[in-house]
């Protein structure tokens, strides 16, 4: 199990400086959910590593940062959901207002010959 434990924190680890990377360079945004969810992944593993070990401040460090992490996520899911939300009443709102378009008469004969 320790074993286990130990790779996780390397995968968190791992997970924490690639993150910090992409958005260093510009490749994510520090907004973005992808690296709001690296972070909570990150804290999440560290943090279960430190508890292992007892490192209790580590562990609450790592926490608080998996906290911060989902909180951020749900803030970007939310925004996200209002913008499509919005988008879609933008649509029906501009096939409401869009004019209709005249349709000719069928000429009376046709319609004799319908019958």
């Amino acid at each position: 199990m320790s074993a286990f434990v130990t790779a996780l924190g390397w995968v968190g680890a791992v997970t924490c400086l690639v993150a910090y990377v992409l958005v260093t360079r510009g490749t994510w945004a520090p907004t973005s959910g992808r690296y709001q969810l690296a972070n909570v992944v990150s804290g999440l593993f560290m943090g279960l590593v430190a508890a292992s070990s007892g490192v209790w401040p580590s562990v609450v460090t790592n926490a608080v940062w998996a906290v911060v992490g989902a909180h951020a996520v749900m803030v970007v899911l939310k925004a996200r959901r209002r913008r499509q939300q919005e988008a879609a009443e933008r649509a029906l709102a501009a096939v409401a207002e869009a004019p209709v378009a005249a349709v000719e008469p069928v000429p009376a004969r046709a319609v004799d010959l319908a019958a």
